[in-house]
């Protein structure tokens, strides 16, 4: 799969691109000479993050290959403007509800995306890139290949090159622009798989499994970014395997093995038991 789709529904079709960098709301400040009482008076609570993610809703989502059921009657909801984490064993169904997600994997039941206003743009991250480490392409030739529908051998057009440059600078890859992708560590080219994700803006965002390749200063750049796509109002649906980084940066979590185990907060999910029968051959429901 590549890193840019389109999902299209009878009623929109929705460019995957992916990423926005906002800033939080500043706060007024009053003056010296203001009384407690006058101060009161005009408290105004600070403006909370505007939200520009849509709602998801898998209701009843089925998938069946042959006779291996890889979905089975998937039901939950991702609130929007949320970082909400899909977890669970190898083989269990996550990345096939990603695909179902992205067009790319047929279904049964029902899959709804409710933009808050005119259908936005999907980003997705993949897990992992795929490519011939002899081709002589380079970081920029990426991501012109990425973000723009400029032929890339025709370099990076003047549209696109001031946020190329802001990109690879916020994943700390500025310097490494001119080095062939094949030469990078894999922690490295993870981190140019995220700057793609930052171009177009987007307000839907998939991740899958982005953490798997990153070394600590790339984990630490990861974070930041999800800070600020928390603080943006982007819906985040986010395919993870470190439990703990779940539980320190998720606001919901789903467990997922071929079917919904639980779907809680992070505190309420991820306790031992349901993670053992979460990772368990034969799972069963959990109350």
């Amino acid at each position: 799969m590549t890193s840019k789709e389109t999902l299209t529904t009878p009623s929109a079709e929705y460019p995957v691109g992916a990423g926005l960098l906002a800033k939080a709301p500043s706060q007024s400040t009053s003056s010296l000479n203001d009384t407690p009482l006058s101060r009161a008076s005009r408290i105004v609570a600070p403006p909370l993050p505007q939200v520009s993610g849509p709602t998801l809703e898998f209701a009843g989502v089925s998938l069946t290959l042959g006779r291996t059921t890889i979905l089975d009657k998937v039901t939950f909801q991702v609130r929007p403007g949320s970082v909400h984490a899909l977890v669970g064993p190898n083989g269990g169904g996550k990345s096939s509800l990603i695909k179902t997600l992205l067009g790319q994997m047929p279904h049964q039941g029902r899959l709804s995306v409710h933009w808050p206003a005119e259908p936005g743009t999907i980003g997705y991250v993949p897990q992992a890139l795929e490519f011939d480490r002899g081709l002589p392409m380079t970081v920029d030739d990426f991501m012109a290949a990425m973000c723009q529908r400029r032929p890339a051998f025709l370099g990076l057009s003047k549209h696109y090159a001031a946020a190329i440059g802001e990109a690879l600078e916020r994943v700390g890859m500025q310097d490494k622009r001119k080095r062939r992708m094949g030469a990078l560590s894999g922690g490295e080219r993870q981190r140019v798989l995220l700057a793609q994700g930052l171009i177009p803006p987007p307000q839907l965002l998939v991740l899958d499994e982005p953490m798997s390749a990153l070394d600590e200063a790339g984990i630490q750049v990861f974070e930041r970014l999800l800070g600020d796509w928390r603080a943006a109002g982007i819906t985040v649906l986010w395919i993870e395997h470190d439990l703990e980084a779940v539980r320190r940066l998720a606001d919901h979590v789903t467990g997922l093995n071929r079917r919904v185990l639980f779907d809680a907060t992070p505190q309420q999910a991820l306790t031992p038991e349901r993670l053992l029968t979460l990772f368990s051959t034969h799972p069963r429901s959990l109350a």
